[in-house]
């Protein structure tokens, strides 16, 4: 089981809202778990920067929000990410476009909160009354009660009940679980740097970390991005234990660093899949039975790869969930013991689990 004091961080962590767009707060708690835990914190726009004594020995990178709305007229609320990323900013090969008119009904029902986008202090709670797609604006608009009062610009975070059992943690997971396991390497004595970045499910954290890289990186840059990975049941879910990747819809990614995680994972006699190739399997059967294939997913690791003009890259390490970008979202405990375990392998430090 994973221990109290990583469990302590991820409810810490869980309670601090964190809408794409809206981030400021959640980084003033994150700093103090940071810096509480020995780490030089540094802050920048849409970053967090967390360095050991040994800040180029590893990079590891999280990003920090989560989905939620965004009150954008009176009593109006719609989709905070396509908001804050700008609807023509997408390329439509990411997964939160493909599940956009998919989970249009998942929200029903659900209770959300209001907070100072700067401070975190609380506006109050409403419920959601109504979920669609507006034609216009391209965007899912919902309808709340109990928050008429909120003015434009104001966020509105799902109200999160973390749930933990000896099988598996369940929550809005995606991305506070990894971005809690890097706070949590600190506490083991993590030398290394982690990011902690904003807005990448609106697709702009990679800008954050690029700019960085241009300020303060080497002539390259290695990097490993960590998060969760959807799959549509348990089952598939825990067909494997950790997910890796060769690449993404944008770019491929470090094959040397790619082998290094699947060599480790062997090691430790951890399963994994390579994501890819899971979608293009999947793939070749929508395909013989007429339907359109699947995105091969638009990640944080691919967009900075495809932009950075060789200056960064890297690969991607993830926890496979089911119930992806929803208040239910669930990964495995053993799967969560086993990213630790290869977090831990990664930075030459020794593992509690």
């Amino acid at each position: 089981m994973l221990g109290e004091s990583f469990q302590d961080i991820l409810k810490i962590l869980v309670r601090s809202p964190s809408v794409v767009g809206a981030e400021h707060s959640f980084f003033r708690v994150l700093q103090r778990e940071l810096e509480e835990r020995g780490a030089n914190v540094t802050w920048y726009e849409g970053l967090l920067v967390a360095q050991g004594n040994q800040p180029d020995s590893i990079m590891f990178s999280a990003h920090i929000d989560r989905h939620g709305l965004v009150c954008t007229g009176p009593d109006e609320f719609q989709y905070a990410a396509f908001v804050s990323g700008g609807r023509s900013d997408l390329l439509g090969n990411s997964v939160s476009e493909e599940l956009m008119k998919m989970i249009v009904d998942r929200f029903g029902d659900e209770s959300v909160y209001a907070y100072e986008p700067w401070s975190g202090a609380y506006r109050g709670r409403g419920r959601i009354r109504n979920t669609y797609v507006c034609p216009y604006r391209n965007n899912l608009i919902f309808e709340l009660d109990g928050m008429s009062h909120l003015v434009a610009g104001t966020p509105v975070a799902f109200h999160d009940d973390l749930r933990i059992t000896e099988d598996s943690l369940t929550g809005q997971l995606d991305n506070v679980l990894t971005a809690a396991m890097l706070v949590y390497l600190f506490e083991l004595g993590f030398q290394g740097t982690a990011f902690f970045t904003a807005q990448e499910e609106a697709g702009r954290s990679w800008r954050y970390l690029l700019e960085w890289f241009r300020r303060f990186g080497g002539s390259t840059n290695q990097l490993v991005v960590v998060d969760t990975s959807p799959f549509p049941d348990t089952a598939a879910a825990r067909a494997q234990t950790l997910v890796l990747r060769h690449r993404d819809a944008n770019a491929a990614f470090n094959p040397a660093m790619t082998q290094q995680l699947a060599d480790t994972c062997d090691e430790l006699g951890i399963s994994y899949q390579f994501k890819d190739d899971y979608i293009q399997a999947e793939n070749q059967k929508l395909a013989a039975q007429g339907l359109p294939p699947k995105s091969l997913g638009s990640t944080e690791m691919g967009r900075i790869t495809a932009s950075s003009g060789g200056l960064v890259d890297g690969t991607t390490l993830q926890i496979p969930t089911t119930g992806y970008h929803t208040m239910n979202e669930s990964a495995s405990v053993f799967a969560c013991e086993a990213f630790l375990r290869v977090l831990c392998r990664l930075s030459g430090i020794g593992s509690p689990v």
